[in-house]
Formats: C-alpha cells, sequence, structure tokens
C-alpha cells in the first residue's frame, strides 16, 4: 500500500515523501495515511470500494466548487482506490470537545451551525456519484429501521411486537417523509467529521451525502450520542441554526421543528444500530461505550417531546431500552486513570506532581532539532502549524515519540489492570516552547483513543 502511495505521490509532487505513517480511521474502512516531503504534506486516502470513492470525489469536486470548506484533492488513481487530499491537522470537534470544557467549544459549534445551511443548499448539486442511495428515501429509512432493530434490539435482548413495531416504523417513515426532501444531506455530520484548523471548521467523510430533508444533519450534529452536549446548548445551537437558515430560506418554523425532532429519533436509531453491530456483533467494546449517552437522548425526548403521530409500540421499546439492566450495567462507573501531561523549561525546573502517585515519565526533548534557533519560529509555539509542520518533517522526532508512545501506552496498560488512579508525564526542553509543547500535544492525542482515561493538558510555560 505505501508503495502505491509513494507512486502517487512522487507523481502529484515530484518529491519523495520523507515518511508515510498511517492514522486513525475511527469505524471506517478507509485506510488513511500522512505523508511529508521537504515541500508538501498530505493525506493519503485508500478504500476498496470504488463507488464510495466516485461519490467522495464528485462531492468534493463539487463542494470546493462552491466554496465550501472541505479538503483539496491533489491526486486520484481511481483504479488503485487511491487519492491524496489536503492534510487539515489531527484536531476534530470531537477530539476539542475532550479536552475543553463545553463552554470552551461553543464557539466552533456556534460556528458550524451557522455554516451548515450554506452546504444543504447548495444549488445544482449532481447526485449521479451518489452511493448508495441518491436520496434519504422510503428504502434509506427502511434500511436504518431494520439496523437498529436486527443489530440493537435483537442482540441487546429487548422484547417487541414485530408487526406492531413495523407499523409504527410505516408511520415514523411517512412522517419524516412528509417534509421537504430535496437539500443536500450530509448524511454523517457529526463532531468526529468537523475537523478544527485556523481558528476554522472544515468538513470531511461525505461520501454518504444524498438528497434529503435538512433537519437529519442539525439533528445528527446536536444529538452527537458521545459528544453529551447540554439540553441548553443543543436549544441553542438549534435557534441559531434556524435563524441562520432564514438567510437561506422561506419555512413554516413551527412545523420544521416538529420534524426535527422526528429526525432526532431516526438518527439516533441509525447510530445504535451502528453501536450494535460494532458493539454486540464485532465485539468492539468501544462502540458500547456510546450506548448511555444515546439512551440519555431517548430518555430525555420521551420525557419532554411529544411527536404529532401515533407509534406506541416504538414508545414501548423506547422505555424498555431506558430500564433494561443490560444496557444499564454498560453505563456502571469504571475505575477512570488521569494522565497528567505537562511541557516545561528546565530553566525553570521540573513539575511538581499535586496527584500523590509519584508515578510517571520525565522526556527530555532537548536532543531534537530546535525551532526557537530560527527566526521565523521564535514568536511561534508548538501548536502552531508551522512549528508542528517542521517538527513532524524530522526523522529523529518521529524516533523519539515513537519510542515515548511505546513506553507510556505500557505504563497506561498496566496502570488501568491494577487501578492506578494517576500518571504523570512531562516533557522538558529548554524554554517550554517548542519541542516539549509539540511532543505532549502529540501523547495527548494518541492517549485520546483510549477508553477510561482523563486526559489533562498543561503547557506551563504558555499558561494554558
Amino acid at each position: 500500500m505505501k508503495e502505491k502511495i509513494l507512486e502517487l505521490f512522487v507523481k502529484t509532487f515530484d518529491s519523495k515523501p520523507n515518511d508515510i505513517v498511517k492514522i486513525s480511521a475511527d469505524g471506517s474502512n478507509r485506510r488513511y495515511y500522512r505523508c511529508v516531503s521537504e515541500e508538501h504534506q498530505c493525506i493519503a486516502a485508500y478504500n476498496e470500494d470504488r463507488k464510495e470513492n466516485e461519490a467522495f470525489i464528485s462531492y468534493a469536486i463539487q463542494l470546493k466548487n462552491n466554496e465550501i470548506n472541505v479538503p483539496e484533492l491533489y491526486a486520484v488513481d481511481m483504479d488503485k482506490g487511491i487519492y491524496l487530499q489536503e492534510d487539515l491537522g489531527d484536531e476534530t470537534l470531537f477530539s476539542y470537545l475532550q479536552k475543553h470544557n463545553e463552554k470552551d467549544v461553543l464557539h466552533y459549534y456556534e460556528k458550524v451551525v451557522e455554516y451548515l445551511p450554506k452546504i444543504q443548499t447548495v444549488q445544482n448539486f449532481d447526485y449521479s456519484k451518489a452511493y448508495p442511495r441518491k436520496k434519504f428515501d422510503e428504502q434509506s429509512i427502511q434500511w436504518d429501521l431494520s439496523y437498529f432493530k436486527y443489530y440493537f434490539l435483537k442482540l441487546a435482548d429487548i422484547p417487541f411486537d414485530e408487526q406492531s413495531l413495523e407499523n409504527d416504523f410505516k408511520t415514523l417513515e411517512n412522517y419524516l417523509l412528509s417534509c421537504e426532501t430535496e437539500y443536500f444531506l450530509y448524511r454523517d455530520f457529526q463532531s468526529r467529521n468537523i475537523m478544527l484548523k485556523d481558528e476554522d471548521v472544515f468538513f470531511i467523510d461525505f461520501q454518504g451525502a444524498r438528497k434529503g430533508a435538512l433537519q437529519y444533519d442539525i439533528a445528527s450534529l446536536l444529538y452527537d450520542a458521545k459528544a453529551n452536549l447540554s439540553t441548553e446548548t443543543r436549544e441553542h445551537l438549534f435557534h441559531l441554526y434556524i435563524q441562520s437558515l432564514k438567510n437561506y430560506l422561506t419555512f413554516d418554523e413551527k412545523d420544521f421543528t416538529e420534524h426535527y425532532y422526528a429526525y432526532i429519533y431516526i438518527r439516533i436509531m441509525q447510530a445504535m444500530g451502528a453501536y450494535g453491530y460494532r458493539g454486540f456483533f464485532q465485539k468492539k467494546e468501544h462502540f458500547l461505550k456510546s450506548i448511555p449517552f444515546a439512551l440519555k437522548n431517548i430518555e430525555y425526548l420521551e420525557n419532554n417531546i411529544t411527536l404529532p403521530i401515533d407509534i406506541p409500540e416504538l414508545h414501548k421499546v423506547f422505555v424498555r431500552l431506558i430500564q433494561s439492566k443490560k444496557l444499564q450495567s454498560l453505563d456502571k462507573p469504571k475505575h477512570q486513570l488521569t494522565v497528567n501531561i505537562k511541557s516545561f523549561s528546565y530553566k525553570k525546573g521540573y513539575p511538581h506532581d499535586l496527584s500523590g502517585n509519584g508515578g510517571g515519565f520525565v522526556f527530555d526533548c532537548r536532543a531534537l532539532p530546535n525551532p526557537g534557533r530560527e527566526e521565523r519560529f521564535k514568536q511561534l509555539t508548538g501548536m502552531d502549524k508551522e512549528v508542528k509542520d517542521f517538527l513532524s518533517q524530522k526523522e529523529e522526532v518521529a524516533f523519539f515519540l515513537q519510542n515515548v508512545e511505546n513506553l507510556v501506552m505500557q505504563s497506561v496498560r498496566n496502570y488501568l489492570q491494577r487501578g492506578f488512579t494517576n500518571l504523570s508525564v512531562y516533557f522538558g526542553c529548554t524554554g517550554g516552547q517548542h519541542r516539549s509543547v509539540y511532543s505532549a500535544e502529540y501523547l495527548s492525542e494518541k492517549l485520546s483513543q483510549i477508553p477510561d482515561l482523563k486526559i489533562i493538558v498543561e503547557h506551563i510555560e504558555q499558561n494554558v
């Protein structure tokens, strides 16, 4: 795979990458690689599904032409299933939310919900490459509801009356499709598919887009289970979205809102089907950890929202989900390990361990290439793109950080097994500005993929 990527990279940029590093793809079957040379950097994507690739390429070009913030395409080799796209970094809206409180992330969410109508109302969009459907229609809804029934309800041992549930599914389907469904539907509009770069928001993984209702995507974003937004924040953001949408369309706000809550239900059920398939069936435990958040959302809807349709069996199913002891057990508090990651300056001395645990690491970054010696980097830190790009291209930095990751991961696994509550990892350099900050951010991103970790990052010399 790397040889194929190398070939396309050289053909595109007329230079060889110094490194091709595989990066996380969450639940996707696609594989992603970061490619870095002295002058160029990009993300290489590999996907065996040609039709899905064709959908993504078609949409990326059209969205870019409509001045939507999506990654730029550099090259495509459709026969090999590879394409090169702009590298938007590693910070998603979800990863940022995990490291900050909701209040500090709100401005990004506000930017997203104000931006969303611009995406949804793109004109003269060509859906000829849409895959697997050109529209979120009866068939799409039936697939999602069957996914929920067979991969979640059955596997979670939730009883239901088959015919009554199917009757309610049909009632819900008819109501969902009774509103306007000719807009751009992103389909998977959630916090992991929104990148943060240069204080702006960018959008990825839109290959499943099709025609559909406006309410679906805003429901997906605000009821994204693991984002776990508060009710107050959701209501504020939905109101902001409505005000932004009025700049593009005229619509009945009451009818729109009633359909919005129905689309929240279908989105939650689609997501729970995925949790059941990935978690109960494929035995990928981290998907099961999203279930309690989804149940919390269902409980809120059941207690606070009344849909203008009669779906009694479905409501019975929701109550059984909320009361299920099997599902409740997934929400039992588990041991959590707090990892305190700090960057510091050796000139000022070592940080103090306030946990009382006394265990951990201090890594000396002073043997790494120092961006601080170059005038262009003197006012920047290891959190700035220019410095990150500089350090990410150095083989000795990659070697150092891989060794750091291996050592820390060994302790993390051991500490989790033994019930330890704290682990300290400190990175020091001369000024605590570039190398130590970059290393601390790198490790934080790697550890954020591990369940049951609370990660606290502090850059002492930057006061953040």
